[in-house]
């Protein structure tokens, strides 16, 4: 029982001095300490409820654009095949005069072969 009392005393009086020696090097106050904590847990709480917040309105901006950027991307597929339908249909008229002409270039050429051919 006597080990188990100087130990104890040995514990109370070295927690004694190693509070003493912390509250006399202690450059503030406790109270000054306790409120610099304070004050530092709460901005840094803040700070990060600003970044949380932050990241939900950047993930809302993506979402956002990415919706539009598809939207665009069906209206500009839309636009180009529309593009290429009138495209094909005002080239169409003008291939089929092309070959008409060809044909008939091609008549009279047989007309003049046949008519050199006759004479010769």
């Amino acid at each position: 029982m006597a080990n188990g009392k100087a130990l104890f005393l040995g514990f109370l009086a070295g927690g004694v001095v190693s509070a003493a020696a912390t509250l006399l090097s202690t450059p503030q106050s406790g109270k000054d300490l306790r409120y610099n904590v304070k004050s530092r847990g709460e901005e840094i709480a803040q700070s990060f409820d600003k970044i949380k917040e932050e990241g939900k309105q950047l993930t809302e901006q993506i979402a956002n654009t990415s919706k539009e950027g598809v939207t665009l991307i069906k209206e500009l597929s839309v636009d180009v095949k529309s593009s290429i339908e009138t495209w094909k249909n005002t080239i169409e008229p003008h291939q089929k005069n092309i070959q008409n002409y060809l044909e008939q270039i091609e008549e009279r050429l047989k007309e003049l072969e046949e008519q050199t051919s006759t004479r010769a």
